[in-house]
Order: structure tokens, then sequence, then C-alpha cells
């Protein structure tokens, strides 16, 4: 099998890397470093949003129908990688790789022509109500209450873990419209204005000290049935057809830059001379070249028309949990340094510098937040489960 790139696809390469020289500037570039998770501070992905819509280049992924570039599958992952390996700001997945293949899968016209051009240009900024307390990876056994009075749902609940909900004008939410038969059939998808009446957001803070995720209630809210996404009832398949989407995500360019930044951190604090870490870092570094090949070989199936049902399970377990590996390898590091960590210091702009290694606040942010890389998008226990039965008929 030949993985290499053909001499288009390396154009391709050149013309992306130009554009990012030229467009990524100064001030997009520090809070795309400063980023410890997949998300990055709405002010920021949206301002990076704008510049690539300006280009047209906001969503590669879409058919050209809907302002997608037209790209070939190795020009969508050569683009990934190259933004990976710039540093870019994080753009926000809910809107662009989430809840818009569900809109132009399931929704009606009149949908599609209304949020995807205004997700595309940022002018709706979108959270996921999936997870209930109780009712994570166990999805279908969610509680959120809407129901029926003439043209509106009326929603009552919570939903936990609403990543930038403090920020998000609309959310995509499953809700029980249904509670006589399977908990699969009872289950509706739904668009909901984060302004409506009897919405309460909630902070959750994290262990690295950021406000990102949310708990969100819902008391009495009025949501129109104009809103739902396909029949009602249907939320299920929607939601697993969501599902590969979100967990086919690239992992390796931006595992590349973390194992990069640790590697430099490592040399500068001495954690170098230790032979033991020395070779845990070799082992993360061939790790990685395999994830690397295995994406290469998703890609390559996917550009022939292949479903990745299993192989998305695997590449989020994999990707997931070699970023853990090599987040417990950066804290190693840094233990040489003996570090404090402040929150504000991973803020763009923050006025006072890190004590210690200039990239350090960043790493410990990124093992603090990156503990939840192998729950989120369905725990990788789940994974597993979907690979046995998937790819061993078990």
């Amino acid at each position: 099998m030949d993985l290499r790139f053909s001499e288009a696809d390396e154009a391709f390469r050149a013309d992306v890397r130009a554009f990012l020289r030229d467009n990524l500037t100064e001030e997009l570039r520090a809070a795309g470093r400063a980023a410890a998770s997949a998300f990055s501070e709405k002010e920021w992905n949206i301002g990076w949003l704008k510049v690539l819509n300006a280009r047209g280049w906001a969503a590669p992924h879409w058919p050209v129908e809907y302002g997608g570039t037209g790209w070939s599958v190795t020009q969508r992952y050569i683009f990934d990688t190259e933004c990976a390996l710039a540093q870019t700001p994080n753009l926000s997945p809910m809107g662009l790789k989430m809840v818009s293949p569900v809109i132009m899968a399931f929704g009606r016209p009149d949908q599609k022509a209304f949020y995807l051009p205004r997700i595309l240009a940022g002018e709706d900024y979108w959270c996921q109500g999936y997870s209930e307390p109780g009712s994570g990876s166990d999805l279908a056994s969610l509680k959120c209450r809407a129901v029926s009075d003439g043209d509106d749902y009326i929603i009552d609940g919570t939903k936990i873990w609403t990543t930038q909900a403090h920020f998000a004008n609309r959310m995509f939410a499953l809700v029980r419209t249904d509670t006589s038969g399977k908990p699969q059939e009872g289950i509706t998808f739904i668009l909901i204005d984060m302004d409506t009446p009897g919405i309460t957001i909630q902070p959750i803070i994290t262990l690295a000290g950021d406000h990102e995720v949310n708990q969100v209630f819902f008391d009495g809210v009025r949501v129109p049935k104009a809103n739902r996404i396909g029949a009602e009832g249907e939320g299920w398949t929607i939601a697993k057809y969501l599902l590969v989407h979100e967990r086919s995500s690239s992992y390796g360019a931006g595992i590349r830059v973390s194992l990069k930044r640790v590697r430099e951190v490592a040399g500068a604090t001495g954690a170098l001379d230790d032979h033991a870490f020395r070779m845990r870092l070799a082992e993360a570094g061939v790790a990685l070249e395999a994830l690397t090949v295995t994406e290469h070989r998703v890609m390559a199936a996917i550009s022939q028309g292949a479903m990745m049902a299993a192989e998305s399970s695997m590449l989020k377990t994999q990707g997931t949990e070699l970023m853990q590996r090599v987040n417990e390898l950066g804290l190693e590091a840094l233990q040489y340094a003996v570090m404090p960590y402040e929150h504000r210091w991973i803020s763009p702009g923050a006025n006072d510098a890190p004590l210690g290694p200039q990239e350090a606040p960043v790493m410990i942010a990124q093992y603090l937040n990156n503990r939840a890389m192998s729950i989120y998008a369905g725990a990788n226990e789940v994974q597993r489960n979907i690979m046995s039965k998937l790819v061993l008929g078990l």
C-alpha cells in the first residue's frame, strides 16, 4: 500500500501553508497556542472562522452546494493537519461538524436555508444537549422531557457537561417525547434557542480552572415543533449518525504538536537525561506514527466510499488515549522544574509571565482537561464494545 501523497496533494499543502502564513495573525496564533482543550475561547475561534469563511474554507467537509470547498478527503486531511501544526485556534465543532451534517441529512429545506449560512458566518454558536446526570454513556436513559402542547413542546429537565453553553445562542438536544416503549424509540432531536425563557445555565469549573462546561436547566421551556429535526421519536437514529461525525476527528497532528512541546520542555528541564523517560517518549513517538498510518488508511478507504463506523471508534480510542499518554509525559518533564500553576497564564495577552518553562501552564491545563477525552463522545469502554460488535461479531 502506497501511503505517500501525490504531487498535486503536496502542491495543495504548499497553498495551505502559504494561506496560514499570510492570514494567521500573531494574536490568533497566540490564542491557538494557549488552547488547553478542544475548544478555543469564542472570541478567537469565531475570529478565525471569519478569516476562513472569507476565503471559502470555513467548512471543507461540507458539500459544495451548502458552501463547502469541494476538496477531496485527502485535501481535507492535509488542511486539518496543517492547521493543527500551525496551532490555529480550535474552531468549535458543534455547529460546523456536528449539527450541520444532521441538518443536511435530516432537516427540511427551510431549516437548511436558515441555519447553514448562519453557521458558516459565525452568526449562530451552538452547544450540545445530550448528557444528563445519570445519562452519559448510557444516553438512551435520558429523562429531559418534551411534552406536546399544540404547535410546541414544553421541555423540563437538565443537561450537564454542556460545553460553552454560556457562549451559545443555540442548542441541539435530545429530549424524551415518549415513555411507553423502548427507551431509544422515545427520543426526539430538537433545536433550541438559548434565549428562550425558562433556561438557566450554571457554570462548572474544571480541574484546570476553566469555565468551559455547564449544567443547563429547563423549566417549562416552550420550543416550537418546527424546530424538530426529523420525525418525532427519530432522535436516536439521528444521534448515532451525528456521533460518527463527532468521533471521526484527526488526532495525529494535534498529538504531534503536543509531543514536540514535551520534547522541548524535557530538554530544558533535564528530563531527557533520564533514560527511562527517553524510552517512554520514544514509545509515544512510535505509537503516533502507527496512529498516523491508520488515519491514512481510513482516509484512503473513505475516499473510495467506505463507511467507517468501527474505524471511527478505533481512532477515537487510540487517539484520545495516546494524547493522554503524551500529557502525562509532559507532567513528568515538568516535575524537574517544580512548576506552580495559575489559570491566568493560559489566557492570551496575560500581563504576567509564568514561572518556569513558558509552555508549562498550557501543558498542565491540557493534562487536566484531557482526562475527559476518553469519556466524551462516548466513553472508550463503549467504543471497545462497538468495535467488538462490528468487527468481531461479539
